[in-house]
């Protein structure tokens, strides 16, 4: 079969769809993005670049529909080259949260196209709002509602939609939920899988070492901001570390903003530094920044308890990859978390909000051995009964099969 694939960051969301068609051996394969340095053998690379940015006199609420409909633009004509050349594609597959497959139907109207649909915005009961520590701005609230206009036109094209989870599809509207199917993505279950052997022994990593008679506490995200709870980690962290002298904390993660507002000066991690002072033992308390795969996989199999905190947003592949590693998960009772988390089945759920009930639950897990071990073992097996690596691509290839069939 001959694929086209769609996203401004090579693979994206695809990885593992494409590296499993590509090894197929029958199948071509041929991604359209921004360039970028990853490769991936038996991927042909088409490459666009943005011909300028949103035009200063541009309403900011329509900037980044602006930057759409250019993205949008650009992939086209490399389409109609693509076409021009004699590749047909049996099927379009694409995210469609940068506006790049918007007119792809006007140079293919009769290729199937299956879009990825991330998240719908809302001005209230999701993200916006959630956290009383930022309210919200009602003069942001005509650029949130703009975001959506990009999925309002992808969702009125023809084609189908997928979306990893019942929460983010339950952020979209009623109308359009017959046109989303929920594809839950897996995991490598080979790759992040549990080794409590790392426990056992002088635990290294940037030049830290946790003895085998430490208890680890560890906290992943792409950057250490406000939507992923690392203010409210921070706040939980001079408690834990208090009442257990044999805790350390490894937070891993960027400076940077990922989601939500920057501060108009320093850096989230600055910030909450600040705030505790001297109530913080940094003796203990470890920023390593981003690592690679390895040692992310390798800190996660050492952890003791693990944090995942989020807003109602969607939640990272972490969280998928912290169940699979058998972490003893401590997670935000928000909608993304809780259908991964089952409070005390595989996992333990405090309020997004408080912080000493975070504290709480970081204690109990490493005062309570048989609680940790059997959340542990839980949060495997249920990775292994729903996020197995085959699966997935089973689903998405039937998922494939009956968006053609549909036409």
């Amino acid at each position: 079969m001959k694929y086209l694939f769609v996203h401004q960051n090579f693979p994206g969301q695809f990885l593992h769809l494409v590296r499993h068609l590509t090894r197929q051996g029958d199948n071509e394969v041929v991604f359209i993005s921004e360039p970028n340095s990853n490769t991936m053998p038996g991927v042909r690379r088409v490459f666009y670049k943005m011909p300028r940015s949103a035009a200063p006199e541009t309403s900011p609420a329509a900037q980044e529909f602006e930057i759409a409909t250019l993205r949008a633009e650009m992939v086209a004509g490399m389409a109609r080259s693509l076409r021009d050349l004699g590749f047909k594609p049996d099927i379009i597959i694409g995210h469609h949260g940068w506006g790049e497959m918007l007119n792809l139907p006007d140079v293919f109207p009769d290729v199937p196209l299956l879009g990825y649909l991330e998240f719908y915005y809302h001005t209230d009961d999701f993200d916006v709002g959630f956290d009383p520590e930022f309210p919200s701005d009602p003069l942001m609230y005509p650029r949130i509602r703009a975001k959506n206009a990009v999925n309002l036109i992808a969702l009125n094209n023809h084609g189908a939609g997928q979306t990893p989870t019942l929460f983010q599809k339950s952020t979209y509207p009623a109308w359009s939920h017959d046109r989303i199917t929920v594809l839950p993505e897996g995991v490598n279950l080979d790759v992040c899988a549990p080794d409590r052997s790392l426990a056992k022994a002088p635990f290294h990593l940037r030049g830290i070492t946790v003895q085998p008679d430490e208890k680890l506490v560890t906290y992943v995200s792409r950057d250490l901001e406000p939507y992923r709870g690392f203010h409210r980690v921070m706040r939980a962290l001079p408690r834990i570390l208090d009442e257990r002298p044999d805790a350390r904390v490894i937070l891993v993660g960027g400076d940077g903003v990922s989601y939500g507002a920057r501060l108009a000066r320093g850096t989230w991690r600055e910030l909450l530094l600040a705030e505790l002072g001297d109530r913080l033992d940094l003796s203990r308390v470890h920023f390593v920044g981003k690592l690679d795969y390895r040692a992310y996989g390798d800190l996660l199999k050492r952890s003791d308890a693990h944090l995942y905190l989020t807003y109602p947003f969607v939640a990272s592949w972490s969280l998928r990859e912290a169940m699979a590693t058998g972490c003893a998960i401590v997670g935000s009772d928000t909608g993304p978390v809780q259908e991964f988390i089952r409070h005390k089945k595989n996992g333990l759920l405090v309020p997004f909000l408080d912080a000493d009930a975070l504290a709480d639950a970081v204690l109990e897990l490493l005062e309570n051995t048989a609680l940790n071990n059997r959340l542990r073992r839980a949060a495997r097996k249920d990775a292994e009964r729903t996020l197995a690596m085959a699966d997935y691509l089973a689903n998405y290839e039937a998922l494939i099969r009956q968006t053609i069939e549909a036409g």
